[in-house]
């Protein structure tokens, strides 16, 4: 069984073994960005064993300064490019982005707790 997860500042715990039963909802839904830096790139790059320029040309988008993870459409849903519906799943999970690791703990969700809920599974409220 896994540990719950806190942070300071956040009036909900997480439960990551809750990610088995989820079918990946924090990786579907609603158009997003999922912006990655330099650092992410290079093991996303490394992870995947391509070339950096054809990663970039594939796997993203840029917006203003920033570069983000491209989507595809699955039906009504915006999906991560690197979500896999086969195994409802990342399909680059040990090197995904810190914003993905971070999930549920997003500044957004301190306030929009009933929201947090209706996407992931594994949040409780403290």
């Amino acid at each position: 069984m896994s540990s719950l997860i806190r942070q300071e500042g956040y009036k909900y715990s997480f439960n990551p073994s809750a990610c088995k039963e989820c079918a990946g909802k924090c990786c579907t839904g609603e158009s997003g960005f999922i912006y990655i830096d330099a650092k992410e790139i290079e093991g996303i790059v490394t992870f995947l064993d391509i070339d950096k320029s054809i990663f970039l040309n594939m796997f993203t988008i840029t917006n203003g300064s920033r570069v983000s993870l491209k989507e595809k459409i699955f039906e009504d849903s915006y999906d991560c490019i690197f979500f896999d519906r086969e195994v409802m799943g990342c399909s680059i999970y040990e090197a995904r982005p810190i914003q993905c690791r971070t999930f549920p703990f997003w500044g957004y969700f301190k306030n929009q707790i009933d929201e947090l809920k209706e996407e992931c599974k594994g949040v409780s409220c403290v």
